[in-house]
């Protein structure tokens, strides 16, 4: 499913639902040694499928851990995702000589909880929503936006090492291609000396339950 979305670098593994009883991979075990089992699984599940798109690279099976953002840590010379929600789990990875950076995001094809909304979108985007949902009133458009702004974080955040706040975005969706623009309203310098981030491109999908959605910054 993800992997309809991403550029023919990439490689994804995904899972919709969990081997019961699968242990962390050796070297993970702290890093969920505290969390509910509802996070433990999620969190195993989602390791085993990035251990597996990194195999369709040609790398061996180690150890994923997390940064200070619980952001996973991946091999040198390796840009990549997780994401996992109800039913389902996926990673995505690129040698970074092809992407600078990539970011995936699922969740339930719902609207939106009460009151998070407003926390999440600009006024050019209600307008955008509002036209989306006249044209095609059967798609959670807001959950949409949500998990393309997740994506675009999840993008940002490891060329930037910064906080990228939902407002901080600006998204155009297209309800027609499946094109996702996102224009950034923060500085965009870099950490790696590239360009700055000004306008990301993505893809979404609706399918099975679910928003996918994908976004990344070419080499």
């Amino acid at each position: 499913m993800i992997e309809s979305l991403l550029p023919d670098p990439v490689v994804a593994a995904e899972a919709f639902g969990d081997n019961p009883g699968e242990r962390c991979f050796p070297g993970e075990e702290d890093v969920v040694g505290a969390a509910v089992e509802k996070r433990r699984r999620e969190f195993v599940t989602a390791r085993r499928c990035a251990r597996e798109a990194l195999g369709r690279l040609g790398l061996a099976p180690a150890p994923i851990r997390s940064g200070p953002r619980r952001e996973p840590l991946w091999p040198p010379g390796v840009v990549g995702s997780i994401t996992h929600c109800a039913g389902y789990r996926a990673a995505a990875v690129a040698r970074s000589t092809d992407l600078a950076s990539l970011g995936i995001d699922a969740e339930p094809h719902a609207p939106l909880p009460p009151g998070v909304y407003a926390e999440v979108t600009v006024p050019q985007e209600r307008d955008m929503l509002d036209r989306l949902v006249r044209s095609a009133p059967g798609v959670h458009w807001d959950r949409l936006l949500f998990s393309a702004k997740e994506s675009v974080y999840k993008a940002w955040f490891p060329l930037t090492g910064r906080w990228l706040g939902f407002e901080q975005a600006c998204l155009e969706i297209d309800g027609a291609t499946g094109a996702v623009t996102a224009r950034l309203l923060a500085d965009g310098t870099r950490g790696d000396g590239g360009p700055p981030l000004r306008v990301l491109h993505g893809r979404y999908l609706v399918a099975g339950g679910l928003v996918t959605t994908a976004v990344w910054v070419d080499r």
